[in-house]
């Protein structure tokens, strides 16, 4: 005779999710861990992991154009306090992985970076709110989040 159990929490279930977001929100930041990752993380493992995802996601709005005005430009995204980050710019029609500063640093926290990819929140808001902060050539920071803004992409992030 098999016994059934009702289920005291799914995954969908409103304590889950409530019990989920305390635990988000008091555990530790996972940046200064994933810093000392990124540190020692060589530049062609970074390419070969993020330039791949990133011209995939974006591949409508290059094949239009779209990021034509950004060639030979760079923009830093960086989580606050320096590391991790990631220097992204756009040459022979590819988003590519570069080693080096920003011309334009967009920083933040992991979850504003979350919150943005993920497109949860008004980009607007974010910058409003200095949740992100645009620092240096802060028109090209601008033209980058007016871009990112306007173009049909989604991402689910866990951690």
């Amino acid at each position: 005779m098999a016994l059934s159990l009702p289920l005291v929490g799914s995954i969908e279930s409103p304590l889950t999710s409530q019990t989920l977001s305390v635990i988000r929100e008091y555990l530790p930041s996972p940046a200064p861990l994933l810093a000392a990752i990124d540190q020692r993380i060589p530049m062609p493992v970074k390419q070969l992991v993020a330039e791949a995802p990133l011209n995939r996601m974006f591949a409508q709005a290059i094949s239009d154009g779209e990021f034509d005005e950004f060639a030979g430009r760079r923009i830093r995204l960086e989580v606050n306090g320096g590391q991790p980050g990631i220097t992204i710019g756009f040459w022979a029609g590819r988003l590519r992985v570069v080693d080096g500063p920003g011309e334009a640093t967009i920083r933040g926290s992991l979850a504003a970076f979350k919150t943005l990819a993920e497109r949860q929140q008004d980009p607007d808001q974010l910058f409003f709110q200095r949740r992100l902060i645009i620092e240096g050539d802060t028109e090209l920071g601008l033209a980058l989040k007016n871009l990112l803004d306007s173009l049909e992409w989604s991402t689910r992030i866990t951690f």
